[in-house]
């Protein structure tokens, strides 16, 4: 009985515990400039990050009292299948960054308010999500629940303290309001609305944006990760020069593949000329997804480079699948799919390595002249009398794109069984390719 009751007095202690938002009400601080100097320290002991707090509010499950009628293994299964409070994710900055980028890009009502605050040589430090643990890190000002508008936000950053928004930029919950988070969390920043928004973001899941008056710059704070805010001039600079990286690198790449498809009929292709294409595919997908993630920032004005992109890029991530089948030591299309996302991950230096790339390929001792046997998935797709799909049937029949050169002609009816539609255009289609019919 004895153990007994002090189980149950841990319990009630654990219980009668306050939030954590009870050791973040420190003194409030002013937010009215860029201070560089740092919020004094909160006297109550430090709360614990965003991914912590499974530990301090699931444990509630794990405290539950034993009675002398009630057998303790029937509570033992429901803990680990139902927790109370699962453990939030930890690898989703990126995504959530992304997203906040996205929120914030031209044409949005968020960022106009932002372009008013900037001309109005106005700061604010602005919380959008998550508004439950951000309005408990926090306390005083003004309860609003208002509709969001750009001109309200312009005006209510005008006040000092943190406005308050949430998830779905539908509503502004507060204003003046004073954020005090632990000065344990760590940040780089040196600014007073900086630091704080950088351990706001780290105390919870919101995306905090933190408007510089002196400075005049915006930027965002996503798990204490920053992203800057440019302007559009700023962003078409990067653009073109990209697009013209793009253009190039499109360029080349075209003319490989038309030297690469001669050499396959010609059955004279070499390790070196898998990996020159393959580093092209490389650079050209590289270059793609830098543009996109400055698309993303343009927002609206981003349309017509959007389109510029999808020009250039074309159909080589289909291509480039069928090129890594065609050489790989495993055809599947699954097994090309892991080779690419292996190859993206590999510096640059090692992709030009042949014995890099012949390893990835699944296969050992090649050199860089190391004749290199194609089954003719990528050539076969090129031709317009092939289906869908019925490329990966000839290469199943025929074993690679020179056994099935050497036979079309002598045994037509061997593609009619597969059918193939006009198997004599397929034969002269190949045969133009390769240069021996006019």
């Amino acid at each position: 009985m004895a153990e007994l009751s002090h189980a149950h007095n841990q319990h009630a202690q654990f219980n009668t515990a306050q939030p954590h938002a009870a050791a973040l009400h420190a003194a409030p601080y002013d937010m009215a400039a860029d201070a560089t100097m740092c919020p004094a320290p909160c006297s109550a002991p430090a709360p614990q990050q965003h991914g912590d707090k499974t530990a301090a509010f699931g444990a509630d499950t794990t405290f539950a009292c034993a009675t002398p009628n009630q057998p303790p293994q029937a509570q033992q299964p429901q803990q680990p299948q139902n927790p109370q409070q699962p453990q939030q994710p930890q690898d989703d900055t990126a995504e959530r960054l992304r997203v906040a980028i996205g929120q914030t890009a031209p044409g949005t009502s968020l960022r106009f308010a932002l372009d008013m605050i900037l001309a109005g040589h106005m700061g604010a430090l602005i919380c959008i999500g998550d508004t439950e643990n951000v309005l408990a890190a926090g306390d005083d000002g003004f309860t609003l629940d208002i509709s969001f508008t750009a001109n309200r936000l312009f005006e209510l950053s005008k006040m000092d303290g943190a406005i308050v928004i949430d998830k779905s930029l539908t509503k502004i919950l507060r204003a003046n309001y004073h954020l005090n988070p632990s000065a344990s969390l760590p940040t780089s920043e040196t600014g007073m609305r900086h630091r704080t928004a950088a351990r706001m973001s780290l105390l919870t899941r919101a995306t905090v944006i933190s408007v510089s008056e002196r400075r005049q710059v915006v930027a965002l704070y996503v798990n204490g990760r920053g992203h800057q805010l440019l302007s559009v001039p700023e962003l078409m600079s990067s653009v073109n020069q990209l697009l013209v990286s793009m253009q190039s690198t499109r360029a080349q790449l075209d003319r490989s593949l038309l030297r690469l498809t001669t050499l396959e009929l010609d059955d004279y292709v070499t390790l070196a000329d898998i990996v020159d294409t393959i580093y092209l595919f490389e650079v050209l997908i590289s270059v793609s997804e830098q543009l996109e993630d400055i698309i993303i920032q343009l927002g609206s004005e981003g349309r017509t480079v959007e389109m510029q992109r999808e020009e250039f890029i074309g159909n080589a991530s289909q291509e480039y699948t069928l090129l890594i089948r065609d050489y790989a030591k495993d055809s599947s299309e699954e097994n090309a799919t892991r080779i690419r996302a292996v190859m993206h991950d590999t510096a640059n230096t090692k992709l030009r390595s042949a014995k890099r790339v012949a390893e990835l390929l699944g296969f050992e001792n090649k050199t860089e002249d190391s004749i290199m046997v194609p089954l003719g998935l990528r050539t076969l797709s090129n031709v317009s009398v092939v289906r869908k799909g019925m490329a990966d049937k000839i290469v199943d029949e025929f074993g690679s794109l020179q056994q099935l050169l050497d036979d079309i002609e002598q045994n037509p009816s061997r593609l009619d069984n597969l059918g193939v539609d006009n198997p004599s255009i397929l034969a002269n289609s190949l045969y133009r390719m390769w240069g021996k019919r006019a």
